[in-house]
């Protein structure tokens, strides 16, 4: 049997170094509970939420699900939305972690100051892993360009950008982009991470309640090809599965790249459309290239029981 301590899962006090993304508009208790449960850290999305009693009544509900660790996530660089009240109830709840994705951490790092509550920044090249090092962070999690939703700019893949902020850090690094089994979790640790982030692959869960029959069936059957970056011509990158609505995005983007041109076609609205209500016509889904290993709906349970049996194996075979 592997031993599965890291600086990671003692810092996080869990049994795996497996962390659920924060998925906007799908990261809720019923998914965050089974992840935490399954021995990874499970996290809910803040700013998906309307208000902070809303993040107050989810954060209560994971605690009835569950008695393990998890995360409260917050993505700081959502347009027009103020966090702070949200964040302050994370805080007055006492939650375990609290992860930010994009946008500048420093004000969460001023209001967490004097509380024990770990921070965990996702980044995407090595000035800012190494910035949100000064800052104070716990650890970074650290997005190659494979991954869904939104990436850096500058198209550096997992199996460089790992190493390389291994080497410009020192606290734990958290591999995320492209990772969706045990050969992933396995790879990661091998270029120095202690521990990998998933998103996508958490989509095709049963307890991704949120998500759409239509969204977790395009993820099995899409390859690694099914999937596409845009918004790059407003410097915010992102991967989504190809569709009718992003293929629209697209041909915006070449004909008036502008944000304003872009608005209502890459609104959380028109997100929800797809992975809420399956209308392929009307809106997108966020999708890593991890699709391509996609093959079935599992419990969380059974994937976690999936990977680390695969991990194991690979284990035995390097010994």
């Amino acid at each position: 049997m592997m031993n599965w301590k890291t600086r990671i899962t003692e810092l996080l006090d869990i049994k795996y170094p497996i962390i659920q993304g924060g998925l906007a508009y799908l990261a809720y208790a019923d998914l965050a509970a089974a992840v935490s449960n399954a021995g990874g850290l499970g996290q809910i999305t803040a700013m998906s939420l309307a208000s902070p009693d809303e993040l107050r009544n989810e954060i209560i509900r994971v605690r009835s699900l569950t008695d393990k660790p998890f995360g409260v996530n917050f993505a700081i660089g959502e347009q027009g939305r103020a966090f702070s009240h949200m964040l302050q109830v994370a805080i007055d709840e006492k939650v375990d972690v609290v992860s930010m994705t994009g946008g500048n951490p420093t004000p969460i790092f001023d209001q967490l100051k004097g509380t024990n509550i770990k921070k965990l920044v996702l980044v995407a090249a090595t000035r800012q892993a190494q910035k949100a090092e000064e800052l104070g962070a716990d650890a970074v999690m650290v997005v190659g360009q494979e991954g869904g939703g939104h990436l850096g700019r500058d198209d550096v893949g997992t199996m460089v950008l790992v190493p390389r902020v291994v080497d410009a850090v020192s606290i734990p690094v958290i591999a995320s982009g492209g990772i969706g089994d045990g050969r992933g979790l396995m790879a990661a640790l091998a270029l120095g991470a202690e521990g990998v982030e998933m998103g996508t692959r958490f989509i095709a869960t049963k307890e991704c309640v949120h998500a759409s029959e239509l969204y977790k069936q395009t993820l099995i059957k899409s390859s690694e090809t099914g999937t596409t970056v845009i918004k790059r011509s407003i410097g915010s990158p992102a991967r989504v599965l190809i569709n009718p609505w992003t293929e629209k995005i697209l041909a915006i983007e070449k004909e008036t790249p502008t944000y304003e041109a872009l608005k209502s076609y890459i609104s959380g609205e028109a997100n929800k459309q797809y992975i809420y209500e399956g209308q392929n016509e009307l809106g997108f889904g966020w999708a890593g290239q991890v699709t391509g290993l996609i093959e079935d709906v599992p419990s969380v349970e059974e994937l976690f029981s999936r990977m680390i049996s695969q991990a194991q194996t690979i284990s035995v075979r390097w010994n």
